[in-house]
């Protein structure tokens, strides 16, 4: 797998000095999740602002930062960023402490005042997969790491899902599959949900409390990110492994 990391240069290009020493000593950290989120060319404008959007509000929703915050001293650490073609991801935040409401309200202020960046039409979960474990070679220490991957499609450029991911060995891959929008018909849309669905569970998650969340259309993605963040975090209380 060597060779597909060679790809994955954009930690390197964005020079992240100011988090140089998460790669030297170990944080106090009970979870470590890493969101990516598709910005291909199926993505249009106005799903990518969904996106965004339905991440900050999921990230205010009071349920969520109740357990996100149930442990502050040894906190959950969030980072996210945008993936495409295989040489196009683009982080958005970098690893930030989720220990205040101030906290969690940062990240919520430049997840909406993101700008998108420029994408293939491609669509590489694969290598979104690997910048997600750099990413988390640079936080050791924590008790838990977990690649949140969203998309509306699949694999068509650089290393297949199914390869990737062993290099995530101990690593969580949960997905969440945006489904056609609610314009086109229903068959259509289950069949299409149905096949995507199978699709990441066969080549994408991975772990044994992996799961899958669905959106049915991009704009019920901050309804089943809340859920997805809601699952993810609530049996992370101090002392639960």
């Amino acid at each position: 797998m060597r060779a597909a990391f060679r790809h994955v240069t954009w930690l390197a290009a964005l020079g992240l000095s100011a988090t140089a020493a998460f790669a030297q000593e170990p944080v106090q950290c009970r979870l470590a999740l890493a969101v990516g989120m598709d910005v291909s060319g199926s993505v249009d404008r106005v799903e990518y602002r969904l996106q965004m959007d339905g991440l900050a509000n999921a990230l205010m929703h009071p349920d969520v930062q109740a357990q996100v915050l149930q442990s502050p001293e040894v906190p959950i650490y969030m980072a996210a960023f945008e993936w495409a073609g295989r040489t196009n991801q683009r982080l958005i935040f970098d690893w930030t402490a989720l220990d205040s409401p101030e906290a969690i309200a940062g990240l919520a202020d430049t997840l909406r005042n993101a700008k998108r960046g420029l994408g293939p039409n491609d669509t590489a979960i694969g290598a979104a997969m690997l910048a997600g474990e750099e990413l988390f070679n640079r936080l050791p220490g924590c008790w838990r790491y977990t690649l949140d991957l969203s998309g509306d499609g699949t694999n068509n450029n650089g290393p297949e899902p199914h390869v990737a991911r062993t290099s995530l060995k101990g690593r969580t891959i949960n997905g969440l599959v945006v489904a056609l929008d609610l314009t086109v018909g229903r068959d259509e849309r289950q069949m299409e949900l149905m096949a995507l669905s199978a699709y990441y569970r066969r080549r994408v998650i991975q772990g044994p409390d992996a799961f899958i969340e669905v959106a049915l259309g991009f704009r019920d993605f901050e309804r089943a990110m809340t859920r997805k963040l809601l699952r993810e975090t609530e049996t992370l209380v101090l002392g639960r492994r």
